[in-house]
């Protein structure tokens, strides 16, 4: 697999007021790579991921995707990003699945998927039919094309949530701890989703407190804690043979 660079973020820091939330965090996501971020509530992996599209402005650093500038710190201590039509292209790239699905709920679910295509790319219904149905199977979903998210289970509505990310064909994938709202046992039925896309060698990044998934699924694991990403590396060797104190003592904790 080729080793094309789709994120790269230097010296990252985020800040609410005067609470430090991210403090010089920096990592490289190659294409394919699937990254399991672990650790505490409160470490800052939710907020980083947020970071990469915008959803949250830094103060300091550099993120680039697929070798273009979202924003960068020149030499006077400033961050800027590229022009807003710039940004909202290259944030486009990828795709968000959050904890709370955020469907729309007076829309069906075939309606959810098919909105942004048409809104935001400008396609045509008809053009963008087939694909939605198609990614509809791809998660067991089709039979519910014409219901309202009601209607739906939790894991149902995180299922059509990633089909409905899917649509806008990102080059990359965010998930923020995307079975924490779920029951157990509907968690299985959205890593199973994720699994297969993993599979099928789509660039993620997926937040995560399924410990399993992470060790199992991922290429690389990055353990964050207090704003920071204290270990990185193979998910089997951290797993097993946790180099930092800080991260022994979260595996011990969790496992």
């Amino acid at each position: 697999m080729t080793n094309k660079q789709m994120i790269s973020v230097r010296d990252l820091h985020k800040r609410f007021g005067t609470l430090a939330v991210l403090k010089g965090v920096s990592f490289e996501v190659a294409l394919g790579d699937v990254i399991a971020i672990i650790g505490p509530s409160g470490s800052g992996k939710s907020t980083l991921l947020r970071c990469l599209n915008r959803l949250e402005t830094i103060q300091r650093g550099h993120i680039e995707i697929a070798g273009e500038v979202l924003a960068t710190t020149g030499a006077d201590g400033v961050c800027r990003y590229a022009v807003d039509a710039e940004a909202r292209r290259i944030c486009r790239r990828m795709g968000m699945v959050f904890q709370q699905f955020n469907l729309f709920p007076h829309r069906t679910v075939l309606q959810n998927i098919i909105e942004a295509p048409m809104t935001v790319q400008g396609l045509s219904r008809a053009a963008i039919m087939p694909k939605a149905e198609e990614l509809l199977r791809k998660v067991g979903l089709f039979e519910k094309r014409d219901s309202y998210p009601a209607l739906l289970s939790g894991g149902q509505k995180q299922r059509v949530a990633i089909a409905r990310a899917l649509a806008m064909a990102p080059d990359i994938m965010l998930f923020d701890e995307p079975t924490s709202a779920l029951d157990p046992e509907l968690t299985g039925e959205v890593l199973r989703t994720i699994r297969q896309l993993a599979d099928e060698h789509v660039t993620m990044l997926v937040v995560t407190h399924e410990m399993s998934f992470a060790r199992d699924v991922s290429t690389r694991a990055l353990f964050m804690d207090d704003g920071e990403i204290v270990e990185a590396g193979a998910p089997a060797e951290m797993f097993s043979h946790p180099k930092h104190s800080r991260t022994q003592a979260f595996l011990e904790h969790i496992l």
